[in-house]
């Protein structure tokens, strides 16, 4: 998986780290049990701080995503069925980006099409 990091953007670096993880475990290229880059590692990969790379994995370790072991580093979390619990956080997000679609000028039905097209192109390799 490769990461593309833009200093320059509104989005924090922890955070754009962050999302692009998930979004590489959802679609098949970080599998469960898969050992991530040491936090130096990864820091001098990418050319950021530690710190940075640090907020991120443990970001993502509180949020389930994974699972982090004094010998043997981050690895990708074993996957579980959340449904009901991810349908909880998701839905202030759904409704605030629901509101500026309609804000924006998109009808109900322009702004389904592009949540489903923004699934289907998180959908993992082989299995549409």
């Amino acid at each position: 998986m490769i990461l593309t990091l833009d200093p320059c953007a509104e989005t924090p670096l922890y955070r754009q780290l962050r999302n692009q993880i998930v979004t590489g475990i959802a679609r098949g290229e970080l599998v469960p049990g898969e050992s991530l880059p040491t936090v130096r590692q990864l820091a001098a990969d990418a050319g950021i701080n530690t710190m940075t790379v640090n907020k991120a994995y443990q970001m993502l370790k509180s949020e389930g995503y994974l699972v982090i072991d004094r010998r043997h580093g981050a690895m990708v979390a074993p996957k579980q069925d959340n449904a009901a619990a991810c349908s909880d956080a998701l839905e202030p997000q759904l409704e605030l980006l629901s509101a500026e679609a309609r804000l924006n000028g998109l009808d109900r039905s322009a702004f389904l099409r592009l949540c489903s097209q923004a699934f289907a192109r998180i959908e993992p390799e082989g299995r549409t």
